[in-house]
C-alpha cells in the first residue's frame, strides 16, 4: 500500500516578517513610535496585509501586529531584544517569539499568528522537500539555471564588487558560478532531458 503524503508546511512560500524587512523599511528608528502597513504580493496580486507598530525606547522595545486572518481579528505584541554584536560594533535585533520563547530574527505565520518556526516541528522549507535525485541535479545544473538571477545580483544597483580596492567574496562567488554555469553546455541539458 503506497504511503500518504504529508503536504508539510513549507516556510518560504507562507508569509513572515523578518528583522531585515523592519530595518529596511525604517521601523527601527530610537526613541519613536513608527507605524505602518505591510503588504504581501505573489505575482502582483495582493495576498495580504499587516499593521505593524514598532516603538523602541529606553525601557521597551516593542512590535505590535494588528491583521486579520480567516476572519479573526489579531492584536498582539512581539518584545524586540537587542544582543551586542560579535564585531564589537553596534547590536544585532531578534524577535522575543511569544509562543515559543525563542530568540529569532524571522516570524513566520503558522495557525494564524506569527511565530518561531519551531512551533511547527514538520514544517521544512522547499530544498528539504526535493528529492536526492533532484537535489544531485542541481549541484550540477543549478548555475545553469540560475544565470539570469547571478546577473541580477552582479549588476544590482548597490552590489559591491571591490571594497578598499579588492575584489569582494561575494563578487569571487558570483563569478565562479558564472564559470560554472558557461561551462555546461546545451548537448548536457538535452541529455539531461532525455535521461530524466
Amino acid at each position: 500500500m503506497p504511503k500518504l503524503s504529508t503536504f508539510p508546511y513549507i516556510f518560504d512560500e507562507e508569509k513572515c516578517i523578518s528583522i531585515s524587512d523592519l530595518k529596511k523599511l525604517k521601523y527601527f528608528n530610537k526613541n519613536n513610535l513608527v507605524s505602518g502597513t505591510i503588504n504581501w504580493t505573489n505575482r502582483g496580486v495582493k495576498t495580504g496585509s499587516i499593521g505593524i507598530s514598532v516603538l523602541m525606547t529606553n525601557k521597551t522595545n516593542v512590535v505590535s501586529f494588528d491583521y486579520k486572518c480567516n476572519n479573526n481579528e489579531y492584536k498582539y505584541e512581539v518584545q524586540l531584544i537587542a544582543i551586542p554584536s560579535n564585531l564589537g560594533k553596534g547590536k544585532v535585533w531578534y524577535f522575543l517569539c511569544p509562543f515559543t520563547a525563542k530568540r529569532c530574527r524571522k516570524l513566520h505565520l503558522i495557525d494564524e499568528r506569527f511565530m518561531h518556526r519551531s512551533a511547527l516541528p514538520s514544517g521544512m522549507y522547499s530544498k528539504q522537500t526535493h528529492s536526492k535525485k533532484w537535489r544531485q541535479m542541481e549541484a550540477v545544473f543549478g548555475t545553469y539555471f540560475d544565470r539570469d538571477d547571478i546577473y541580477d545580483e552582479l549588476y544590482s544597483k548597490h552590489f559591491k564588487r571591490f571594497y578598499k580596492g579588492k575584489p569582494t567574496k561575494r563578487y569571487f562567488k558570483l563569478l565562479k558560478k558564472i564559470k560554472q554555469a558557461e561551462k555546461i553546455t546545451p548537448n548536457d541539458i538535452e541529455k539531461l532531458m532525455i535521461l530524466g
